[in-house]
C-alpha cells in the first residue's frame, strides 16, 4: 500500500476515534453537575472520584490520541475504560436504542484494540520518535 495512503488513513482513523472522546470529555467538564447527577442516577458510587477520572480519560486521552503520543497505552486504557461504561450505561439488550449504543461501544473498543496492536502510524508523535 502507498505509505501516504496508509499513514493518512491511520491519522484520520485516530482523529475520528479521538473526536468522540474529546467532545464527550469537554461536555462533562462544561456540564459537570448534570453529569454527576446522571452518574448518581445510574447508581455509581464515588462520583467525586469517578467523574474527574472519566474526564481525564476521555478528554485527556482523546487529546493524546489526536497528537499520537503513547497511543498504544492510551488506547488500552480507553478500551478497559469502555468495558464498565458499556456494561453500566448500555446494558438493556431488550431496548433497541441501548443495543445500538452497546454495539457502537463494542466497535469503538475494536478501534482501540487496533490502535493498541498497530500504533498511531507515522504521522504522530509516536511515529516521530526513534524505535
Amino acid at each position: 500500500m502507498n505509505p501516504n495512503l496508509k499513514n493518512g488513513a491511520a491519522l484520520v482513523g485516530r482523529l475520528l476515534l479521538a473526536l468522540l472522546f474529546v467532545l464527550s470529555g469537554f461536555q462533562k467538564i462544561t456540564g459537570y453537575s448534570g453529569t454527576a447527577s446522571y452518574m448518581a442516577s445510574a447508581g455509581l458510587p464515588m462520583i467525586g472520584l469517578l467523574l474527574p477520572l472519566t474526564i481525564l480519560i476521555e478528554f485527556g486521552g482523546g487529546l493524546l490520541l489526536v497528537i499520537g503520543w503513547q497511543t498504544r497505552w492510551v488506547a488500552l486504557v480507553m478500551f478497559l475504560f469502555l468495558i464498565p461504561v458499556t456494561l453500566t450505561f448500555h446494558n438493556v439488550a431488550a431496548d433497541p436504542t441501548q443495543m445500538v449504543m452497546l454495539l457502537k461501544n463494542a466497535a469503538i473498543m475494536g478501534g482501540m484494540l487496533q490502535l493498541f496492536a498497530f500504533g498511531a502510524g507515522a504521522w504522530s508523535v509516536d511515529g516521530r520518535r526513534p524505535s
